[in-house]
Formats: structure tokens, sequence, C-alpha cells
């Protein structure tokens, strides 16, 4: 006669489906806050549903996808008990991809992969996808939450996230319209956006601190105290700033009169200035971006957010290096002719943005160098 086995349900395992549900309940007021007249229902589905019916009047609509996540920002965000911000970092490492495009952002969809599930904790992760999503003028169509008891702690999270965009083929912005004599221009970030933290969290000390422990609440208080090389700020508040999200100004200056003036767009993310802006260069030209490196330090032709510089003095970059690991204060460069300049500045003017000269573009291969290094 075979043992009787003992009874283990799925809440035994460590999966607490009711609370899953209350979490879906916490949000769906802030999903329906993001709606789209395409979008079609709401979450609680197998899959979301939003009309196309629009692209129809397309001459040929183009879809495009984009996906990221947050990356070890969140391990700050963990520490630190801040939640209710790394939303918008998602939705903006995914939209601000896309735009640069020059596709508008339809709908988007996210992944949270957490150890415990709670419903409190769950609606301010999501408060931020939806703020994101607000922000950039896209749908949150849907969703998952997924408990990973045994694999991940009860606290810790990670996050993934998907838009979807389009773009009439005639109005897409391609890199192979930049020629020698083109002007790069940039919008300012918020910060550190949400590159570099791997960098970040040595800097400011948080590895190997677990969450709720006495030791996360001793560097919250550290992190939390004012600071003057950045301006009377904490590193906590600026280290957490949420990354911009471009998609409606930029949207705006493309449908505008001044629209056609623009050649390309670069979003700066992972890699940095020198990394980014080449993916907007033709095979023949290279990016030549406004640098002067002295004995003392070095500055770019524009200012940098004081969060940028700390860091990268305390962790002792070279110029070369920073450039190729923060955003330096560019989180979008747009792309035009020198003749357009002034038009393509004067439109961004006129939709509240300040932006300022980063560069030229001159003949070469296809590379990002800077002034500095010139002979």
């Amino acid at each position: 006669m075979s043992e009787i086995r003992e009874h283990i349900t799925y809440e035994d395992a460590g999966v607490d489906t009711a609370e899953g549900g209350r979490a879906v309940d916490a949000i769906k007021q802030m999903v329906a806050e993001t709606s789209r007249p395409e979008v079609i229902g709401g979450i609680g589905g197998f899959g979301g549903l939003f009309s196309a019916a629009a692209l129809k009047e397309m001459e040929d609509p183009i879809l495009i996808s984009g996906t990221d996540g947050v990356g070890t920002k969140l391990v700050l965000a963990q520490v630190l008990d801040r939640h209710e911000t790394v939303g918008q970092d998602l939705v903006a490492m995914c939209v601000n991809d896309i735009l640069a495009s020059g596709a508008e952002p339809l709908f988007f969809l996210d992944y949270v992969a957490i150890g415990h599930i709670e419903a409190e904790h769950m609606a301010k992760v999501v408060k931020g996808v939806a703020d994101g999503c607000k922000l950039a003028g896209c749908a949150l169509v849907g969703g998952e939450m997924a408990e990973h008891p045994g694999v991940m702690r009860p606290d810790d999270y990670d996050m993934a996230g998907f838009a979807v965009g389009v773009v009439d083929r005639p109005k897409m912005l391609d890199p192979a319209n930049v020629r020698p004599g083109d002007v790069i221009l940039g919008l300012p970030s918020t910060g550190v956006h949400s590159n570099g933290y791997s960098l970040v969290r040595k800097v400011v000390g948080v590895d190997g601190i677990m969450p709720g422990t006495p030791e996360a609440a001793a560097k919250k208080a550290e992190l939390e105290q004012p600071l003057e090389a950045l301006g009377g700020a904490t590193l906590a508040d600026a280290l957490l700033e949420p990354t911009r999200i471009y998609v409606k100004p930029v949207l705006e200056l493309l449908r505008g009169e001044a629209g056609s003036c623009v050649h390309a767009l670069a979003h700066i993310t992972g890699g940095g200035i020198t990394e980014n802006l080449n993916r907007a260069l033709a095979a023949d030209v290279d990016a030549v971006v406004d640098r002067t490196v002295t004995p003392a330090g070095y500055s770019m032709g524009w200012d940098v957010p004081p969060v940028i510089t700390y860091i990268a003095q305390e962790a002792g970059l070279t110029a070369d290096e920073a450039c190729k690991t923060f955003n330096m204060g560019v989180g979008l460069c747009i792309i035009c002719s020198a003749e357009d300049e002034a038009a393509v500045t004067e439109a961004l003017v006129a939709l509240g943005e300040q932006p300022f000269r980063v560069g030229t573009c001159v003949p070469g291969s296809g590379k990002v160098v800077y002034s500095d290094e010139q002979r």
C-alpha cells in the first residue's frame, strides 16, 4: 500500500493567487486612465485588444516595436523603498526608442516578476507605468505579475516592458538622410535616467545591502542627506528621478512645419553619447560633439546635471569613459540641416523645450568623435 502524500496547496508553495487578484483590482483604475479610443475592452482577458482601423488612413503604415527594462536602478529603489517612479523609467526606455524612428507609441505592456506579491506594493510600481503611459500618450493594454517564490527574495522584483507604435513610411526618420554639415541639437535629460546604475551602485555603496534591513535604513538615511555638490538636493532624489519621456513634444515637432527639417533622432541610453548618437548617422558621416578637456577636468558644450558630474568624479572617470557610460545631460538628439537649425530650435522653444547645440556632422565613417580629440 502506497504512502499517503502530504497535501500541499499552491499557496503552501508560496504563490498567493488571492493577493494577486487584489493587486489586479488595485491597478484597474490606473490602467483605465491610460486608455485611448482604439482600446477594446479592458484588462483581464487573455490579450490586449487594440483597433488598427486608424492605420488605414496612412499611405504605408509601419509598426515599430521596442522592449526594454529598468536595469539595476531597481536595486537602488528597493534599498530606498521607493517604487513609485521606476514604472515611468520602464515606459520611457521603450517609447523613446521607437520615437527615434518618428513613430507614435500606441500601446504598452509590462511584465513584473516578484518574489512575493503584495497588492499595495504592486500598485505603487504599476502607478509609475500608468503615469509613463499617460506622458507618452499610449494605452496600457495589459501585463503580467509573476510571483517567483524560491527563485527571488520576497521583496525582490524585476520589470520588462514592450511598446508598439506606428509611423507612415513616407514620414519615417532614416539616418541615411544625415549629411555632412548637419547640426545636432539636444534635449535635456532629467539626470542619469536608467543607464549606468551598475557603476552608480558601486559609487554610492548599495551593493550587497538587503532591503528592509538596518543596513538599508542606514544607507537610506545617508543618501537622503542634502549634498552641496548637488545644489542641496539628495542623492536619493537625484538618482531616482525618472527617465524623461520625449514623445509628446517631439511628435508635435515632427507634425508641424519644422518636422520635415528633421533628418534623424537618437535616444541616448546605455553606452552614453558615444554608443547611441552613432546609431542616427549615415555610414559616411561622423558626429563631432562639443567637449573641452583640460588638466583640471572636462566639460561639455552644455550644462551637465550635477548628479552625473558627481558620480563621474567619484568614480574617477575620464571624459571618454563618462561619455560612454552616461547621457551627460542629453536625453535625445535631433539632427537637422544647418539652414533649418533656427526653425527647429524656434519650434522646440514654442513647445516649452530648451534645446541646445550638441555638435555638428562631418564626413567620416559613422562614428562619434569629440571636439577636443580633433587635430
